[in-house]
Formats: structure tokens, C-alpha cells, sequence
């Protein structure tokens, strides 16, 4: 039973001395002001729907049912015009007025008002031109919802069902995101590029989404439930070695680099397979420059002289008692090794408690085999 016990003892003290001096390698402290000139901002690793999506390019259009044009039944000239390019008008505003070429004195005159309320999109009306009856002399468009058409690889296409759900990210309006549901497909596809044209119905109240706009999409295929994953800008490193920033649960602006297993990804959020655990709290504007910041402006013996109260070597470790700094006598001995004393707290109290169940089981083994070799020896 004891060499059972000193067995344990010395594993355990074995393991911690080989995880803290990794630990304290790759931990990275920073002064308060350092965190917030690094402008650090964090979340909470959880599990959560994954969306698995696909990648596609396309344009904002206008949808033909809401484009109207505003014409002139009699040829004429224009002699008022209350409207021009990019003016937002109501249905039924005057926004022309044409003097008919039939005699009077003075001649006739219509006046032109809009079918429906929109944008104007286009006008080739100017003051004093002639106008013939076939000739449109505005266009409005009302853009309140639009169509954003992406080019979808053809292989995908079979995976989109109708009411498929896409992320919408516009050039010329960074800051916005827009969700459209699919409507329908192009009649055809596009040959020399293998791709057909996916259309998503897109609300726009705020009119901020022009025809021609370029667009990137991020289509739903399907959704995971229960999955780790962070956002992508966490991520660190090449394909090949790729880490986190995780925010040390026990000195302040501390982060320790860790290595991580990346599975899946979409637009905003990337699989985690191994390497940290839910609740972690882990670095994501500031990631990027903590890479090079080295081990920080800090060492980890005045992180943990400032957080303990007391003085550590160089490594991290307790000073021993007499040794230099106070010799002040604390419990505190689970600090060696770096900054790691909950987990070592926690790793050496479930030893003493599985090696306290290990000797009562004992114990009880050896009196239930006394007290068998007993009533063994009265019966013979």
C-alpha cells in the first residue's frame, strides 16, 4: 500500500513538472496598459449549431416585378421636370409636364406621374427635349427588397433547397451583414465557368444595397449540432501548426499560446477537435499581434510575485524559505512549476483522494481475508 502511495505521489509530481515549464514557456503577460493598446477583446469558447456552408461570388439586382418607367402617350416637349437621377419619389407624384405639338394658344399640356413609388434609376429626360411616345423618360426601381444572385459551383447546387439560408457580405458596405433566402435557380448555367446563378430574396429598408453591388455569399448546406468551435480570427499559424491565445485563469493579462486541431469552417466560425475545452475564454482581436509579442512586458516572476503576494524564482517556482526575499512561510507549495497551482491543487487532491480510497479498499480486503482464513481454520 505505501509504495503504491509514494508510486502515485512521485507520477504525479513527475507529470506537473513536465506540463508547467511548457505552460510558462508559451504564456505571453502584458501590462494592463499593453492589453488595452493591443485593443484585446476575448470569448467564450462553447458549443454551439455549426453551420457547414459554401463559398460564392455574385451581384445585388434589382427584381424586374418592382422596376417601372414613366412615359408619354403623346409626342411633345418637356417643360417641367421634378425629378431627376437617384431622386426617391411616391406613387403618383408629378414629376413631368410635356407641352403637346398640337395647336393652341397656348398648347396643350399633359402632366406625367409615377406608376409606382421607388428610386429613380435612370432618365434620359432633360428640359426642352422632344419626346416621342416610345421613348421612357425615367425609370424607377423600388429597392426595398432586391435580389442577390451568386454564381454557385454546379456541384453544389444539388445540396440547396429552396428557403437555404445565406450569409451576405457586400464590398461596398463592409460593417453590414444581410441574410437572403433562396428563391430559385437560373433556367441554365453558365458553361465556361460551371457555375449557375442562385437567387436569394434580400430585404433592404434602408435602401443601402445599390444594383451592381458586388457580393460574397456563405450558403448553408447543412447545420451540426453541440460543436466547439471559436471564431476564425483566433486562429493562428499555418495549416500545419496552428494555435489559440487562451486567457490564463489565474494571472491578469496573461495568455498562453495553445496548439489546437482544427476541424470544419464557414464564414465566421471554425471547428475545434482538440486543444481547449468549453468555458475557455479565448483571444480574438489581438491574437494577431500577440504572435509577436514575445513572452510580453512582464516576466512570469513579477506576475506571480504580484498575484501571490510573495516571491518566486526566475522559472516561476516557490523560493524556498530562507533563500533569499522574506522567507515568509505560506502554503503555497503547489505553485512550483509556473503558474499552474489550480490544476496542481486540483490533480494533487484527486490523488489523495483516490489513494485514500485505495487504502480503505485495502483495508477491507485484508480483514474480509482474515476473517475467511478463520472460519476455514473452526471448520477443519
Amino acid at each position: 500500500m505505501f509504495k503504491t502511495l509514494f508510486l502515485s505521489f512521485l507520477l504525479a509530481s513527475t507529470c506537473l513538472a513536465k506540463v508547467a515549464p511548457e505552460k510558462a514557456a508559451n504564456t505571453v503577460i502584458l501590462t494592463e496598459a499593453g492589453a488595452k493598446n493591443l485593443k484585446i477583446e476575448t470569448v467564450e469558447a462553447e458549443e454551439q449549431d455549426f453551420e457547414e456552408t459554401v463559398l460564392a461570388l455574385g451581384r445585388i439586382e434589382p427584381i424586374p416585378s418592382r422596376r417601372a418607367v414613366v412615359s408619354s402617350r403623346i409626342s411633345g416637349r418637356v417643360t417641367e421636370l421634378h425629378a431627376s437621377l437617384g431622386d426617391l419619389v411616391k406613387t403618383g407624384a408629378d414629376v413631368a409636364k410635356l407641352e403637346s405639338r398640337q395647336p393652341g394658344n397656348p398648347p396643350p399640356s399633359v402632366v406625367l406621374k409615377t406608376p409606382r413609388g421607388g428610386l429613380v434609376t435612370e432618365s434620359q429626360a432633360r428640359l426642352g427635349e422632344p419626346v416621342e411616345p416610345d421613348k421612357p423618360l425615367l425609370e424607377i426601381t423600388d429597392l426595398e427588397e432586391v435580389y442577390a444572385v451568386a454564381r454557385v459551383p454546379e456541384h453544389f447546387a444539388g445540396k440547396m433547397k429552396p428557403g437555404a439560408t445565406a450569409h451576405i457580405r457586400v464590398a461596398a458596405l463592409p460593417d453590414e451583414k444581410f441574410e437572403g433566402k433562396l428563391l430559385r435557380f437560373a433556367t441554365a448555367a453558365h458553361r465556361e465557368s460551371g457555375t449557375i446563378d442562385a437567387i436569394f430574396q434580400l430585404p433592404n429598408p434602408g435602401l443601402t444595397l445599390r444594383p451592381g453591388m458586388r457580393a460574397e455569399f456563405s450558403v448553408v448546406l447543412s447545420r451540426r449540432e453541440g460543436v466547439l468551435s471559436i471564431p476564425r480570427t483566433a486562429i493562428q499559424g499555418d495549416p500545419t501548426d496552428r494555435y489559440v491565445y487562451v486567457v490564463d485563469y489565474e494571472l491578469p493579462n496573461a495568455f498562453v499560446k495553445t496548439p489546437i486541431q482544427a476541424g470544419s469552417s464557414n464564414d465566421r466560425f471554425i471547428e475545434i477537435t482538440e486543444g481547449i475545452f468549453p468555458g475557455d475564454k479565448i483571444v480574438t482581436q489581438g491574437a494577431y499581434s500577440l504572435a509577436f509579442a514575445g513572452k510580453g512586458s512582464v516576466s512570469l516572476k513579477e506576475a506571480l510575485d504580484a498575484a501571490h503576494g510573495h516571491e518566486h524564482n526566475e522559472d516561476g517556482s516557490e523560493k524556498a524559505a530562507g533563500k533569499g526575499g522574506s522567507g515568509d512561510s505560506h502554503d503555497h507549495g503547489d505553485h512550483e512549476g509556473g503558474p499552474s497551482s489550480m490544476l496542481t491543487r486540483f490533480s494533487l487532491a484527486a490523488n489523495v483522494l483516490l489513494l485514500t480510497l485505495l487504502g480503505v479498499i485495502t483495508m477491507r480486503r485484508g480483514k474480509a481475508t482474515a476473517l475467511a482464513n478463520k472460519d476455514l481454520a473452526g471448520n477443519d
